[in-house]
């Protein structure tokens, strides 16, 4: 067994794969939900439209009927094209990039309790942002804000890498310890820009907050893109994944590069995480809690796991901006949401599993 393997009650990834039929039914489902979800969420706002006057609109979008466009009103056409449904993909492509990340660092470190935030690939990605924001980068290029980020992101993660093996071998344990300490250095600097942001500080206050506001279609874009390619490798590597739950050895003896792998899902996690942070700043709690959901229904096989986490994920979070937007009297940051809603929840969660025998 690898060092810093550590054994639980409750394991976080599965050596021997539940069958498919335990999570099948919600990879059919949880899709369909999302999509009802978000025609939903496009009919609510200051501008209330019939949900079937905006999957019209969807419809005549995507085909490019101009007789289905002509048929609805262009003011309405406006705000579901133009406003909402660039936020709308950006909540829900988010929430599915932080909650994917979030199951496979937990899968990687055999730790409930790694995510983005955890190892300090969040922070990173913030605090690269916070500099773009600061120097006024967006002005050149939107691609300023997401470019710094995953550099920090990227920066970070290596860092807690030298710092959790320079102590003689990698342990999973180490690298936790060390991306905390990272983090509380990185939530510093962070602090520090802050002070020195003179007329920009209300920018990045509100940034680090969370938010979908004023999302655009290059928003979309650039998220749909990376968060597609994490899928598709956290997806192809979801079975090496489960066999390096036996610990090193035996996953090395079944024909796992252990080292190659988890260099390379640590990297793609902690591109997603950071182009989600760039795109809606920092969102607490849904690369954390989302896969213990997803464990709790549907087991812990990582072929499974890992797209049911990327749907549930996009649908709390588009259901957590739907309400601060259309709902309440007044837009709360997205962030303030998720952690209000997410600590308790997840403080039960480890209530109940620590009376169960373990996390």
């Amino acid at each position: 067994m690898d060092k810093g393997h550590t054994t639980t009650d409750h394991p976080v990834v599965a050596a021997d794969p539940i069958p498919a039929g335990r999570w099948l039914p919600w990879a059919l489902l949880l899709p369909v939900a999302l999509a009802g979800l978000a025609v939903t969420a496009a009919t609510m706002g200051y501008i209330r439209i019939p949900f079937g006057e905006v999957v019209r609109i969807i419809l005549a979008g995507v085909g490019g009927h101009s007789q289905g466009a002509a048929a609805v009103k262009p003011l309405w056409a406006t705000v579901v094209m133009d406003v909402r449904l660039p936020r709308i993909l950006c909540a829900a492509l988010a929430g599915g990039g932080l909650a994917m990340s979030g199951a496979v660092y937990q899968g990687i470190l055999l730790n409930p309790l790694a995510d983005p935030y955890t190892l300090g690939v969040s922070a990173g990605a913030a605090f690269g942002a916070a500099i773009a924001l600061l120097l006024n980068l967006t002005a050149t290029t939107l691609l300023s804000v997401p470019a710094f980020a995953f550099a920090g992101a990227v920066a970070t993660l290596f860092l807690v890498i030298f710092l959790s093996s320079s102590a003689g071998g990698f342990s999973h344990n180490n690298l936790i310890l060390a991306g905390i300490i990272v983090a509380s250095i990185l939530s510093a600097g962070i602090s520090f820009l802050k002070f020195i942001a003179d007329e920009q500080v209300s920018v990045i206050i509100f940034w680090l907050m969370g938010s979908f506001a004023a999302r655009t279609w290059a928003d979309v874009v650039l998220l749909g893109g990376v968060v597609a390619l994490g899928a598709a490798v956290f997806i192809f590597f979801s079975r090496d994944l489960n066999l390096m739950a036996l610990g090193k050895r035996s996953a090395q003896s079944l024909g796992v590069d252990t080292g190659k792998v988890r260099l390379i899902l640590l990297v793609c996690a902690s591109l997603v995480a950071a182009i989600c942070v760039a795109v809606a700043g920092i969102i607490g709690f849904v690369g954390l809690l989302v896969p213990h959901i997803v464990r709790m229904v549907s087991g812990p096989d990582n072929r499974g796991l890992i797209p049911l986490s990327l749907f549930l994920g996009a649908i709390l979070l588009l259901a957590a901006d739907t309400v601060t937007r259309a709902v309440l009297p007044y837009e709360v940051p997205i962030g303030v949401i998720t952690a209000l809603a997410g600590g308790p929840l997840f403080c039960y969660i480890f209530w109940k599993r620590q009376r169960s025998g373990g996390m």
